[in-house]
């Protein structure tokens, strides 16, 4: 059987110490290509693109703070009980030995610990602020145009960790199973071919992107106010729930993992879905009751 060996550079180090995480590069694409987007709906739709400044503050701070806040409460809320600064810092505590005693310091590693059900929550405030202060436009107005780029976003997030190794799936004998050797010690040996998840995720986001530009783009006279929400909503958090079942968990959730055999981010993901299906039943006995 012949499988994928993954073992790639997943940072660039530049100015000395200074490093580039691909990653962190791929969440830059998101914001930058999303800007893009949105700026072409709203030249489509005759808007002003004096919004689009405030849109991108509004959004990446929903997005970022949401994700962090998230991460820190439903996945590592007893590791940053203890060690809160780094729930608010993109540092790491770094203990050095040094002539028989340790040093206690820390070091820049970025926000590594993002949510991504915490971001949505994030980004549906943050959309709640913006519409209200800015630019006065039904709610579920603004969300079904978010949702094309946040589904692209989604995409290039998930390469970002297939290069850095993360989330990474459960042991498979599939001819595109991928052997990780950058693999966290929490998921033991780095040997063992495991199913690409990450690769599963993005090409489902994308997927979705295309779908939602479709729809948005080609079939515009067909557009409903809030059925562009309700799509990604029930598909995108459909898909998770199913993957979670092919993904390695973390060793802090197998401690308290499986009531009915879900995890945390199948139990989180079931609001979204739920919320989905009743935005697309509503829209379907109203059209017209979101405009």
């Amino acid at each position: 059987m012949i499988y994928i060996h993954w073992d790639p550079i997943n940072k660039f180090v530049v100015w000395g110490y200074f490093t580039i995480h691909i990653y962190s590069i791929m969440f830059f694409l998101s914001f930058l290509i999303g800007w893009y987007i949105m700026k072409s709906i709203y030249e489509l739709e005759n808007i002003s693109i004096k919004y689009l400044d405030s849109l991108l503050i509004y959004t990446t701070l929903g997005t970022i703070i949401g994700a962090r806040v998230g991460q820190v409460l439903f996945y590592d809320f007893s590791y940053f009980f203890d060690h809160w600064i780094e729930a608010f810092f993109p540092i790491k505590e770094n203990k050095t030995h040094f002539l028989l005693g340790i040093i206690k310091g820390y070091e820049f590693v970025g926000f590594r610990g993002l949510s991504s059900h915490g971001a949505t929550l994030g980004i549906i405030i943050s959309s709640l602020l913006y519409r209200k202060k800015v630019i006065r436009k039904p709610f579920f107005w603004l969300t079904d145009r978010l949702c094309i780029v946040i589904s692209l976003a989604a995409f290039f997030i998930r390469i970002g960790n297939f290069f850095n190794s993360e989330i990474v799936g459960k042991p498979s004998n599939l001819p595109w199973s991928v052997i990780f050797y950058q693999m966290d010690s929490v998921y033991g040996s780095s040997l063992i071919p495991r199913h690409p998840t990450q690769i599963y995720e993005s090409i489902i986001y994308l997927v979705v992107f295309l779908l939602l530009c479709i729809y948005f783009f080609i079939k515009k006279d067909q557009y409903i106010v809030g059925y562009l929400s309700g799509l990604f909503f029930t598909i995108i958090w459909s898909f998770r729930f199913i993957l979670e079942f092919l993904k390695e968990s973390p060793q802090h959730e197998q401690i308290h993992h499986h009531m009915f055999w879900l995890n945390t981010a199948q139990y989180l993901s079931i609001p979204c879905i739920i919320f989905g299906i009743i935005l697309l039943f509503i829209i379907k006995q109203n059209k017209n009751c979101f405009s």
